[in-house]
């Protein structure tokens, strides 16, 4: 059995959460958010809190989704509320960014800018040599994280690429004379 479906969710002030027949939609000051809910698995509210519960505990692939839900769910109303961001970090000479609008520009040492139009619901902001994605769907800001990071990882030799903030990148020795 799942430990952490059982934990119930919290919903703050101002996050309305609307519990349907096969989805449970989340809204906040930042957006809304929905999210499935798999055959077997139930949500209930009381007052300001969400439980998920699970009507099958035999079947190997309900009690899978039962932690998923609960967890999608959190996030949703994490989101909504206040947000999720990344930040990266460029290491290189030369590498910079730039935002423009809903555009990211981006130097990162090839014979051409590298361009990236951020998805709706995400922005990016930029300070000195840090990239900062915020918006309030978790997935999407990670998956715009690693499409940037993607351009040019950091490599072993001299540690110079796109990382996320406090990634440890394993430094190898280069050649001995």
């Amino acid at each position: 059995m799942s430990r952490i479906g059982k934990q119930p969710i919290t919903v703050p002030a101002g996050v309305e959460v609307r519990i349907g027949q096969d989805s449970v939609t989340v809204k906040g000051p930042k957006g809304e958010l929905v999210s499935p809910l798999f055959p077997g698995i139930t949500v209930a509210q009381e007052g300001n809190e969400l439980q998920v519960s699970c009507s099958n505990m035999d079947d190997k692939k309900t009690k899978s989704f039962f932690g998923l839900v609960r967890a999608l769910l959190a996030n949703n109303v994490i989101g909504v509320s206040t947000g999720f961001q990344k930040v990266l970090e460029l290491r290189g000479v030369g590498y910079r960014a730039q935002a423009q609008g809903k555009k990211l520009n981006l130097s990162l040492g090839f014979s051409h800018p590298v361009e990236y139009a951020l998805p709706d619901g995400v922005d990016a902001k930029v300070e000195q040599s840090k990239i900062i994605i915020t918006g309030f769907d978790k997935q999407r800001v990670g998956q715009v994280a690693a499409e940037i990071r993607a351009f040019r990882p950091p490599e072993p030799y001299k540690g110079k690429g796109v990382r996320y903030e406090g990634e440890h990148v394993a430094m190898k020795e280069g050649k001995k004379a």
